[in-house]
């Protein structure tokens, strides 16, 4: 893999910063179809394979942030037990941005506006590489499992609805 210079995101500065290898892949957007399952399609990647980033708050007023395959549905249950606390709920929409940095659709863990503890489901490390938003909308990185979890500490657990 190779690390692309055309359009540099912050998220790609983080991971040139790390000395992480990666490769960018633009995509054209549909903006009425943010979907991970159609952003795999159009990255030629199963959607198991591309991971979307989630933003949630805890009962205990702590934001984290859940990175789980394109194809499965997050389980707030798990969320919270992971991340130690009784409830967890999805941030609304337009709390996404002011706390991330990110818009819908171009959300990542790395070089968000306020390093929150990240999570990513166990299924991250059964694939050789994944592909994770580069920080807006039609571009995607990707890298090794391995390097992602490096790069952003998340820490591994079931968060996936059966």
């Amino acid at each position: 893999m190779k690390n692309q210079s055309s359009a540099k995101t912050n998220a790609a500065r983080f991971l040139d910063g790390l000395g992480i290898a990666y490769e960018m892949r633009a995509y054209e957007v549909d903006p009425n179809d943010l979907t991970a399952i159609t952003v795999a399609r159009k990255v030629g990647l199963p959607p198991e394979q591309v991971f979307k980033t989630l933003l949630a708050q805890t009962n205990t007023g702590e934001h984290v942030f859940a990175v789980i395959p394109g194809d499965a549905e997050l389980d707030l249950k798990k969320l919270a037990h992971s991340s130690g606390a009784k409830k967890a709920e999805l941030v609304s929409l337009k709390d996404v941005e002011p706390l991330t940095g990110y818009i819908r659709g171009g959300v990542t863990v790395m070089a968000a506006r306020k390093p929150f503890p990240a999570f990513a489901d166990e299924t991250i490390e059964l694939h050789d590489i994944i592909s994770i938003s580069a920080g807006q909308r039609g571009l995607q990185l990707l890298l090794a499992p391995a390097d992602y979890l490096r790069a952003t500490s998340a820490t591994l657990a079931d968060l996936t609805k059966a």
